[in-house]
């Protein structure tokens, strides 16, 4: 029986070593919490310009939403997308309930609207995630068992602070 070798081309073995977030501390409260990738800190010309290189080859190229964002000419700097996460991160961790959770780009959940029935499946909770499909860069994912509901698109940490009490209602 013959080995199978799978070679991994080095371009994208460099970009998966790029966004691997090492050093994270052991339970992270927000997103400042989870940037130790060389994405976070190389000079962002050369970060967004890789990005760029290898995304004509890779579409699917893994990356956090503010380098989507950033390359595609909507976010000013990346320091303007981390300042975004850390007020959104300010203002759900001053509230009861929600939980930062540090997989991939990070995002937060509502723990009280996660339920779970005798013999059902648990509620996967709302969820407050950023996105690069739209210009507010927040979007919400109401809590559900079963299929997965619509997005809800939020304009922006203005329009969290509005529609916060409603979204930890659904």
């Amino acid at each position: 029986m013959k080995k199978q070798v799978r070679v991994e081309p080095t371009a994208t073995l460099e970009w998966s070593q790029a966004v691997e977030l090492a050093g994270m501390p052991k339970n992270p409260t927000g997103p400042a919490d989870i940037r130790r990738a060389w994405i976070h800190r190389a000079p962002e010309r050369q970060v967004v310009g890789l990005y760029r290189v290898l995304g004509k080859f890779e579409p699917d190229l893994p990356a956090p939403w503010w380098l989507r964002a950033l390359a595609a000419g909507g976010l000013p700097t990346r320091k303007a997308a981390f300042r975004m996460e850390d007020e959104v991160g300010e203002l759900l961790a001053a509230r009861p309930g929600w939980v930062y959770v540090p997989w991939e780009d990070g995002y937060w959940e509502y723990v009280p609207s996660e339920a779970y029935a005798a013999g059902e499946a648990p509620t996967v909770p709302t969820t407050v995630v950023f996105t690069a499909r739209h210009r507010g860069w927040l979007d919400v994912l109401p809590a559900h068992r079963g299929s997965v509901p619509k997005l809800i698109a939020v304009r922006g940490l203005d329009d969290l602070v509005t529609r916060l009490d409603d979204i930890e209602a659904t």
